[in-house]
């Protein structure tokens, strides 16, 4: 049995027909929209900018404003299923089924004006990745995704590269919060797999990331030490969209393990084996 996401299982399993799955990741759609909306009426105009207690750990008042919005929607449209999301925690009855929300993934970017942030909202079923959208309004882009209709951006359908070379593609990572308290913080793989590719781009926003490699721009991503609401939304568009998601190693996805692996078919095996033949940094070696 494969240990890659397959969207359509999900559904499946959570016994929802294609009726169910049109309105659902409509819902997720608009509620995405929705946020993002409020992001831009928030850009280059912040009025309280704040420290989660880690480095770098950022929280606006336009994360509480978007996020407002789309719990408000949400709650509105799907009253039944339960909400995760970043600034609020858990909220509704429990339930197999959950919204995810990042009401703005790349904060750090927003808030220093650099364009590359979304609002994104994953439904997930006991823990994986089911359909979702993420809206990146400075590119007037919403990528959504169900599993019976595929992924798409806006109104156009997407597909993963078909890149099988790693020497060909062109990936992205990121580095958790974390990195500066764990030895297992990302900076070996990143060296490792700059030699070994045609460039790793590090983009500063999960959702952002993993829907682009849902677009074809770029060929896969990892990372470790990632929330539930960064990885549900896109982790479905990448499956919907015929790429491969899975962990490190040889797992079931699931959201609250934190590590990803998101890549067109051909590249999944070849990236894998890299990731695993990497040995950590030793502190002193990046002036820790």
């Amino acid at each position: 049995m494969s240990s890659a996401l397959d969207c359509r299982q999900v559904a499946y399993d959570a016994q929802l027909d294609e009726s169910s799955l049109r309105k659902l990741s409509e819902v997720a759609r608009t509620a995405a929209n929705l946020g993002a909306t409020v992001l831009m009426k928030h850009y280059g105009r912040l009025s309280s900018i704040k420290s989660k207690g880690r480095v770098g750990d950022l929280v606006t008042n336009a994360d509480f404003a978007a996020e407002q919005v789309v719990l408000d929607y949400l709650r509105e449209h799907t009253p039944s299923i339960a909400i995760l999301a970043e600034e609020s925690g858990p909220s509704g009855s429990p339930s197999s089924l959950c919204w995810c929300v990042d009401p703005l993934d790349g904060t750090t970017n927003f808030a220093h004006g650099y364009p590359f942030f979304a609002t994104s909202v994953g439904l997930i079923w006991k823990g994986t990745p089911l359909l979702g959208s993420v809206a990146v309004p400075f590119l007037n882009e919403t990528y959504w995704c169900s599993p019976q209709i595929g992924s798409f951006v806006n109104d156009t359908p997407i597909q993963v590269s078909d890149c099988s070379s790693l020497q060909d593609s062109l990936l992205v990572t990121g580095f958790a919060y974390d990195r500066h308290e764990r030895i297992d913080n990302n900076y070996a793989e990143f060296c490792w797999l700059t030699h070994r590719c045609r460039g790793v781009r590090r983009g500063g926003a999960a959702a952002v990331d993993l829907a682009f490699v849902a677009t074809g721009r770029l060929d896969g991503y990892w990372e470790r030490g990632l929330a539930p609401w960064d990885l549900a939304a896109g982790a479905a568009l990448v499956a919907c969209a015929g790429g491969s998601v899975g962990d490190y190693k040889d797992t079931p996805f699931d959201v609250e393990q934190g590590r990803i692996l998101a890549t067109s078919p051909g590249l999944h095996l070849p990236l894998k084996q890299e990731l695993a033949s990497v040995t950590a940094l030793e502190p002193k070696l990046y002036g820790a």
